[in-house]
């Protein structure tokens, strides 16, 4: 029972990360060109990550692990952050933060489908239903209610959002066979992801920024929503008697999100923002209800 309550505690401590996101998303990239948001959140990650360790006394780990597992850590830092959050972050760029966060919550739908195509899963009807469902819920969030295609006002950004779901999916199929341990794989990825994610600054933007709100954001990002939000995600299931009830927290973050969204970003929250996010979150729901 207590180590219940600490995943719970856990849980909703990750929670409220996600839930924070997309609004530090838009706060960042309100000063931010997208390459230096992603250079600066993933500079503090890896600085927080390699805090975990060091707190953990397993710095001494980080060479070998690299040293034995160096092409998947490339791959990994590739997918996890580069091209990812240079996605996402370019999707966040065009549409308002409601419309972004519900169609970037499909991506247990796509790693569904993906692992069909590359694992030779076995696809069930639930899973064809609850696909067909969150898509409806997407097309619903970016058409507004219209339900034309040619209604959407930011087609490319809506592209972006729905291609990042991509990227992360196929992430986690391949976290599906990598023997690094947890913590040091992601640390490795963001270590290696650093000095990429410099350069690519270098050349098409500049690592020169002002001290605001902006930066600020983007250090929020790295340490929240790519540092300590695993960290916290990773002892909630460790911890868990029921997995299955903790994981269902993660059904309020984009709820949450929204109420930010609308009381700091100023964003008036569409009805059809709230309609839409309760289809997918019903969607994921009635997927997930096959695996309980």
């Amino acid at each position: 029972m207590v180590n219940q309550r600490q995943a719970y505690a856990y849980g909703v401590a990750t929670v409220l990360c996600w839930a924070t996101v997309a609004t530090a998303f838009k706060m960042a990239l309100s000063s931010l060109a997208v390459l230096q948001l992603i250079f600066y959140a993933t500079l503090a990650s890896a600085l927080v990550l390699l805090a975990a360790l060091y707190l953990q006394g397993r710095l001494n780990e980080l060479l070998p692990t690299f040293r034995s597992h160096w092409r998947i850590t490339l791959i990994a830092a590739g997918l996890n952050p580069l091209l990812y959050y240079l996605i996402l972050f370019a999707a966040y760029d065009r549409l308002p933060a409601q419309i972004a966060q519900p169609i970037n919550q499909t991506w247990v739908i796509v790693l569904t489908l993906m692992s069909v195509v590359i694992l030779k899963q076995q696809m069930t009807a639930r899973d064809l239903i609850a696909a067909a469902i969150c898509y409806g819920g997407v097309v619903l969030i970016a058409t507004q209610g219209d339900w034309q295609l040619g209604s959407i006002q930011e087609p490319l950004g809506v592209l972006l959002a729905l291609a990042s779901t991509i990227i992360w999916a196929s992430y986690w199929i391949l976290n599906l066979r990598d023997t690094r341990e947890p913590l040091l794989a992601l640390c490795l990825n963001f270590l290696c992801a650093v000095p990429l994610a410099l350069l690519a600054c270098l050349l098409f933007s500049t690592p020169i920024v002002r001290l605001d709100i902006g930066l600020a954001a983007a250090v929020y990002v790295g340490i929240f929503e790519m540092g300590l939000a695993f960290l916290c995600w990773s002892q909630a299931l460790k911890l868990a008697e029921n997995t299955s009830r903790v994981s269902n927290l993660v059904f309020l973050s984009p709820f949450l999100s929204l109420v930010l969204i609308h009381y700091i970003l100023g964003e008036p929250i569409y009805s059809t923002t709230y309609l839409g996010l309760a289809i997918i979150v019903a969607g994921l729901l009635w997927q997930k209800m096959d695996r309980i």
